[in-house]
């Protein structure tokens, strides 16, 4: 896996662009690497709603559910779904609004330093074994390209918006991506956290 440096795209994967994005704050580099869980409808897996959810052309018609959420305006970086394929919305290099309101060490806003990772899934339902080393891969990638990253920060949504946010949730085995962290040759540290 390999990233275009220092655009940020990655090659050989599918990309949609996504409109909520926006530069980060002059000087600021990526630091931090959040995980998110996602699914829609909650607990429900495929489909194009993930895709036009970070597009903003999720039709509130589709399901009760997505007329609560239609006006949102979110993106992350990547999606890694249920099978392991990666789709990127917005370039590493700019800000993807992913995290809302959040902390880690005491800094706020924590989109203007971060990397958001979007896994398919939900907080109490096992994350498919496909996903794991997919992420791992893409985490190691990530460590090469950016030298800000290589101190190995990973973080949960949760534990980045304690109270406001459950995911990846207790589903998501932080022992097991530890070990595929490893094994990819990258860097995996769950310290200091908000």
């Amino acid at each position: 896996m390999s990233i275009n440096y220092p655009v940020g795209w990655l090659s050989d994967v599918r990309r949609l662009s996504s409109p909520n994005c926006d530069p980060r704050p002059s000087g600021s580099e990526p630091e931090l690497i959040v995980i998110h869980g996602i699914s829609l409808p909650p607990g429900r897996y495929g489909g194009p709603w993930i895709d036009q959810l970070f597009t903003n052309t999720l039709p509130a018609e589709a399901d009760p559910y997505f007329a609560t959420i239609q006006d949102l305006r979110v993106s992350s970086h990547v999606l890694i779904s249920r099978d392991g394929s990666l789709t990127q919305y917005v370039p590493f290099s700019l800000r993807a609004w992913h995290a809302g309101s959040s902390n880690w060490c005491g800094r706020e806003a924590c989109n203007d330093y971060s990397i958001g990772i979007e896994l398919e899934g939900t907080d109490d339902e096992p994350y498919d074994d496909r996903q794991y080393p997919v992420l791992a891969a893409l985490i190691a990638a990530l460590q090469r390209a950016y030298p800000t990253l290589a101190s190995g920060a990973i973080a949960g949504h949760s534990d980045i918006a304690p109270g406001r946010k459950t995911d990846p949730g207790s589903a998501f085995d932080w022992k097991r991506l530890e070990h595929w962290v490893s094994a990819a040759g990258g860097q995996f540290v769950r310290e200091g956290l908000a």
